[in-house]
């Protein structure tokens, strides 16, 4: 072989080594092997716009549609993504491709030239518009939750079921993919606390800071705050506590049979109608509790924690407090343990600890997008509604103060009723 002359083995053992994917199928979704996702965006909001800019720098997608409801969120989309491509020498975003309105996402899947859709829309929204992506052949990458009642996370798992093998379904549980938290759970998985007595788990932040823009109507400051609104996002537990009970459901490899529950608004001065907090019993099968507590009310103090206690061993996971196994089989992932106030500044000022989220929400969009490229589709549809149902069993168990099952919750195939209209916002 000389230097111009490189063998098939050769070639691709190096690609292989630089972690390169050689496909044999000549196209996926009408597009080259191994070409960019075109990706369009349904919901220019800060996650929405996060976590398209990402997928952009690190895997190599291009942003070519976007759609919203209102103009100044379509146009900061806008700004962004053509922002990003600039510094990746992508082309800009077609003026044409920027759809404005309450069909937005619609016109959005009609068009030819996007392969994959990240739906980051109010909570409500997310069954009917991942079932219209499914049906228009798009992969999707769904953020969490998946619903906010019953009924709208059994579409969501018949949406799962009519893509299977065909199309791709991603759902925003990122925690899963975060390496200490992937081999912790493998651990624990191959026996390393012996069998799980107890678990507890807690996820404690302030709420979401938002304001509405001044001189508009309630409706307006309803739909544009609708992280404050029971019925358009699920309430507290489904905005961020969902991610510990994900958690929990991982580990114990199934969903809760039963809870009891409380919770209230005190202490919460926005103008919305969610909690400030949830404190739920759940019953795992086998007779096995685990205590959750979600807040979103923050006097100085916040941490995000899954412990569990076994026959041979504690488990606890934090995001920023340390993932480690304590007892018989110790493990230490090195992600430091404390607040920032316990960790010395300038360990802190200069990155010298490590979060456990540091590769979370780029992990699971490289699993995303190598899904699509290799042709290897994931469908986390039915994962995600199961995970969003415990969630709504812990708030339905709060919310009427009686036990509420799984069977008994899942026979009422409970419907909410957002109450509001957003065609009265299109021009």
């Amino acid at each position: 072989m000389n230097g111009k002359e490189i063998s098939r083995r050769t070639f691709l053992k190096t690609t292989a080594a630089a972690g390169i994917t050689i496909m044999n199928a000549p196209s996926v979704f009408g597009a080259p092997a191994n070409s960019a996702v075109n990706l369009g965006v349904i919901g220019c909001g800060s996650r929405g716009i996060h976590v398209a800019c990402s997928c952009m720098e690190h895997t190599g997608t291009r942003v070519v549609a976007i759609a919203d409801l209102f103009e100044d969120r379509l146009m900061e989309g806008k700004n962004a993504f053509n922002e990003m491509s600039e510094k990746l020498g992508y082309p800009k975003l077609k003026n044409s491709n920027a759809f404005l309105g309450s069909q937005a996402y619609r016109r959005l899947l009609e068009a030819k030239d996007v392969d994959a859709v990240l739906i980051a829309t109010p909570h409500y929204q997310h069954p009917e518009q991942l079932i219209a992506s499914v049906d228009a052949g798009k992969h999707v990458y769904l953020e969490k939750p998946v619903a906010v009642d019953v009924h709208g996370s059994r579409n969501v798992m018949w949406a799962g079921r009519k893509a299977e093998g065909r199309l791709s379904i991603a759902v925003g549980f990122q925690i899963r993919h975060a390496t200490p938290f992937v081999e912790m759970v493998r651990r624990i998985h191959n026996g390393a606390l012996g069998e799980i007595v107890t678990g507890q788990t807690w996820y404690l932040s302030g709420g979401p800071n938002r304001t509405a823009p001044s001189g508009i109507s309630a409706e307006e400051s309803r739909i544009r705050l609708w992280a404050l609104d029971r019925a358009l996002s699920g309430d507290n537990i489904l905005l961020q506590g969902i991610h510990a009970i994900d958690v929990c459901n991982w580990v114990l490899k199934t969903h809760p049979v039963k809870a009891t529950g409380t919770g209230g608004r005190k202490a919460r001065t926005d103008p919305g109608n969610n909690w400030s907090y949830f404190i739920v019993n759940y019953e795992y099968p086998g007779e096995l509790p685990v205590s959750f507590q979600s807040q979103q009310h923050d006097p100085g103090y916040g941490d995000v924690c899954e412990r569990f206690f076994g026959t041979q061993g504690i488990s606890e996971s934090h995001y920023t407090g340390g993932v480690f196994i304590k007892g018989v089989n110790e493990r230490d992932s090195g992600v430091a343990r404390g607040t920032r106030e316990e960790i010395d500044a300038k360990d802190w000022n200069v990155g010298a600890f490590r979060s456990a989220l540091d590769d979370a929400d780029l992990n699971k969009q490289k699993a995303f997008i190598d899904s699509i490229t290799s042709g290897r589709y994931i469908n986390e549809a039915h994962q995600g509604a199961v995970s969003t149902l415990s969630a709504i069993m812990g708030t339905t168990a709060a919310y009427t103060g009686k036990e509420v099952t799984w069977d008994g919750m899942m026979a009422s195939d409970n419907k909410v009723d957002p109450m509001i209209d957003l065609s009265q916002f299109d021009s």
